[in-house]
Order: structure tokens, then sequence, then C-alpha cells
């Protein structure tokens, strides 16, 4: 039962994948093609009013063959690890394009590789909450947020296959705070929401309790 059901999941979500994906616009394209394309794309503070429009506007799926999509990834791969603002992901609203495009940080793999997700989506949280101290590349605050411990995540890759997997602890903090820039959403609106809920312990893990919310 539990393998028909993902099966089903796997070919709506594939579907709706190839349904709502569309090319880059005329002023994406220009935004990825300018200055010098071998470097990164500078990533916009919420502080400018392009920041602001950016950030708070819902992304749209992007067709994972678009021609300008290779330039896009890498500029954003730089952006992220730039040692003067290094980071460990990123989402293309960040560098002023509202297209579901994230790279990840991959903590729970060897070596800890940067990984890119084209149109993710989370279709499962566990009821299981870990906190932790999040910051951003597009502002200067930092705070404590409690994230699902454990998701599980579809996604195109580079080839246009779809794939679903479980990500948990850090890695899926950072997935949950990218995909959040996809919907328009700041980890400090996580933390203005979460102060209006209750929180108990649940048991150790790593040094840190899980938790769960009280309702």
């Amino acid at each position: 039962m539990r393998m028909k059901l993902f099966f089903f999941i796997s070919i709506s979500l594939l579907y709706t994948h190839s349904l709502q994906a569309q090319n880059f616009s005329e002023g994406e394209k220009e935004i990825i093609l300018s200055g010098d394309t071998s470097t990164m794309l500078r990533v916009i503070p919420l502080s400018e009013p392009v920041g602001q429009k950016a950030l708070r506007t819902i992304s749209l799926d992007i067709a994972f063959d678009d021609p300008l999509l290779t330039t896009l990834k890498n500029r954003m791969l730089k952006a992220v690890q730039d040692p003067a603002n290094r980071g460990v992901g990123i989402a293309a609203p960040q560098v002023g394009i509202n297209r579901n495009l994230i790279w990840v940080q991959r903590f729970d793999k060897k070596e800890q590789p940067f990984e890119f997700f084209i149109n993710p989506k989370i279709i499962w949280r566990s009821d299981f909450l870990l906190q932790g101290v999040e910051g951003d590349l597009s502002f200067q605050d930092r705070d404590d947020v409690i994230r699902n411990y454990a998701i599980m995540v579809s996604y195109i890759d580079t080839t246009g296959r779809q794939q679903i997997e479980m990500m948990e602890e850090f890695t899926s903090i950072i997935f949950q705070h990218e995909t959040d820039h996809l919907s328009g959403i700041l980890f400090t609106d996580r933390v203005a929401d979460q102060k209006n809920k209750r929180y108990a312990p649940f048991q150790p893990k790593r040094a840190k309790a899980l938790l769960r919310e009280i309702k």
C-alpha cells in the first residue's frame, strides 16, 4: 500500500512539474547574462527595494532544459561559496531570479558536497522538530528557528528525471530554509510565528533535543 502511495505521489508530482515548468523570461535572461558570466551573481540584500520584491515573491517552476540554466546554476554556486560571505545554501530569488532553484550543502554525505535542486518540493515533514541558529546571505540577522527534523523531498535533476529522497538534521534544515525563500518566506517569519506556539522536549539527539509542538 505504501509503495503504491509513493508511486501515485511520484507520478502526480512529475505531471505537475512538467505542466508548470517554463523557460526564463527576457528580464531573467538579462540578469543571468549580466556582467562576466564566469563570475558569481550578486546576492541582492533585503535592504534594497529589488531585494524586498524578489524575496517576497512566490517563485515559479523552470524547464530543466532551459539553455541558460547551467549558467545560472554555476553563478549561484559561486555566490554561495564566496569567501567573503560564504553560506550553506542559496535560492534563486536571492540573486533576483524568482524560479524554484536552490543549492544545498549536503552535510549528510561524505565530503559534504553542494547539490543543485530544480523545482524542489517538500512532500512530507516529520512531527519531530529541531531547533538551531540560522542566518541568511541576504541580511545580517541570526536567530533560533524550529524546523522539522526530517523531510521527504521531490525535485527534478539536471537530466529531467524526478527524484524523491529523505533528508534529516542539518541538511533538512538547510533545505527547508532555502525552499522557504521560494515561497517568499524568511526565517524571521518563522521565528515570529513560533513565538506564539509552545514546544516540549521529546528526546535527546546528538547533543540536541528533538521537540514537538504542544497543540
